[in-house]
């Protein structure tokens, strides 16, 4: 598939979704994407006053963690290709008092329109598996970091212990696409997400492509017998 029919694609299926994304995930994941993304902000160690990329960030979840780390003399700035999914985050954050702090751009991953070296710190939250060139996309994080700064990547993968991994394909492939015709209207959406989650690169892998974007101390946290996997480097 080309970079343009896949991010129409992926453009596609998030604009059916957006008003329900939220909803989707808290449903479909029992409630454990707050923890992982919690504990991604966690571990990317944010500090005050400094300047955070949510770069896929959609609704702005990590953008409001984000937020309340670097306090009100830091700034988030959220970049998304999909506006619909950015129109549903930006009320969230006002309601939260992050307006101020959080901003939005609509614009590609692949090619971001800032300047190098201008970020401290650089989060995606299941955003990389829709790239359709994961290497440029790892390309821009490495350079509009500063030296120094941090990559977090929050991403699904595969489950590791064989049992659990046949019960959780049986829940995806049988029950998520069903579940998101249901509440979300859109059952190729959800069996977009199961197919990209089989088709991503293991951690191992993912792991070598940070590296070969120039990225140094990269390491991986698997969450949830390796539902979720954080990914961590610096550039």
């Amino acid at each position: 598939m080309t970079r343009t029919a896949k991010t129409l694609e992926v453009k596609r299926h998030f604009d059916a979704v957006a008003r329900r994304y939220d909803l989707m995930n808290t449903i479909l994941s029992f409630g454990l994407h707050h923890l992982w993304k919690r504990r991604t902000i966690r571990l990317l160690g944010l500090k005050p006053g400094e300047r955070v990329l949510d770069l896929c960030g959609g609704t702005g979840d990590l953008a409001r963690l984000a937020a309340a780390q670097v306090g009100p003399e830091g700034r988030v700035l959220v970049y998304d290709l999909n506006r619909a999914m950015m129109a549903v985050g930006r009320p969230k954050a006002a309601r939260r008092g992050l307006a101020d702090r959080i901003h939005w751009v609509e614009g590609d991953a692949e090619c971001l329109a800032l300047p190098d070296a201008g970020v401290d710190a650089v989060v995606v939250g299941f955003g990389v598996r829709n790239l359709a060139h994961l290497e440029a996309g790892l390309g821009e994080m490495r350079r509009v970091l500063k030296p120094g700064g941090r990559l977090a990547v929050l991403e699904f993968s595969r489950p590791t212990p064989p049992l659990f991994r046949r019960l959780y394909d049986l829940y995806s492939f049988c029950l998520m696409p069903r579940l998101g015709q249901l509440l979300a209207g859109s059952r190729e959406a959800y069996t977009y997400l199961i197919t990209s989650i089989r088709e991503f690169p293991l951690p191992e892998t993912l792991s070598r492509l940070i590296l070969d974007a120039g990225f140094t101390s990269v390491t991986y946290h698997p969450l949830t017998y390796g539902i979720a996997v954080i990914h961590l480097a610096r550039a």
